[in-house]
């Protein structure tokens, strides 16, 4: 992936050499591309990479997201609101539900609570399979909008896990109680930082697939979070 970043504070030549450096010594940054003219930078990516990160590999220089990917998927296809953005998402989220509907066939007593349990395992273990076919990729993501992975980067490496426990937890019906307030907790935490990016319109990789899909932080981030958050609190009353 290649995106193009605005840079403020350039001079002159050792200017340039000084951001270019820093940038290369970036384990996510495969080359960078810098121009003294046009007072920008054009980065060749392995993975996403924080802007955070970018800024303290330039130190006194100043780098802005200019919301371009110049080569893979444009800004007008990540930040797109339509179903075909979201396709894979829908997808998946069409076949967890049908797969635990019919695990209670012929639903002559279906159960709506435990239909959520079941939707909740499925939710999980599925999501945190694809955040964990790329790990360091789901990382770089999720760190750019997250509050609690932008202050502590660990917490990015951990969440795909702690989705995974919390599946298998559902999944056997482990400490109701003690499961379903995680959920509350670690999504709702979630929500949050998604909440913010919707509100002020940062045109972001959303990380809820992982680093396999190229979807966009919307409001169809923010329902599929708060949902599962009003689940674990329904189920546990």
């Amino acid at each position: 992936m290649t995106k193009e970043y605005a840079i403020e504070g350039m001079t002159c030549g050792n200017c340039v050499a000084s951001v270019k450096d820093g940038l290369e010594k970036l384990k996510e940054v495969r080359s960078a591309d810098v121009q003294l003219a046009k007072k920008k930078a054009t980065l060749t990516l392995h993975t996403a990479v924080p802007i955070q990160d970018l800024q303290q590999a330039i130190g006194k220089y100043k780098i802005s997201n200019v919301d371009k990917v110049v080569d893979g998927a444009s800004v007008d296809e990540v930040s797109d609101k339509s179903l075909a953005a979201f396709k894979p998402l829908l997808l998946i989220i069409g076949f967890i539900l049908l797969v635990t509907i019919l695990s209670q066939y012929p639903l002559t007593d279906f159960s709506i609570k435990l239909w959520m349990r079941h939707f909740m395992a499925g939710f999980f273990i599925v999501f945190s399979f694809f955040k964990l076919l790329n790990l360091e990729g789901f990382a770089s993501s999720y760190g750019m909008y997250d509050i609690v992975a932008k202050r502590w980067k660990p917490w990015a490496y951990l969440y795909p896990f702690i989705e995974l426990g919390l599946g298998v937890a559902y999944l056997i019906n482990f400490a109701p109680i003690i499961t379903n307030w995680l959920t509350i907790v670690v999504l709702g935490l979630s929500s949050i930082g998604v909440i913010q990016s919707v509100l002020d319109k940062r045109k972001i990789k959303c990380a809820c697939l992982g680093d396999v899909f190229n979807l966009p932080i919307s409001t169809v981030t923010i329902i599929e979070d708060v949902s599962m958050v009003l689940m674990a609190a329904v189920m546990l009353f």
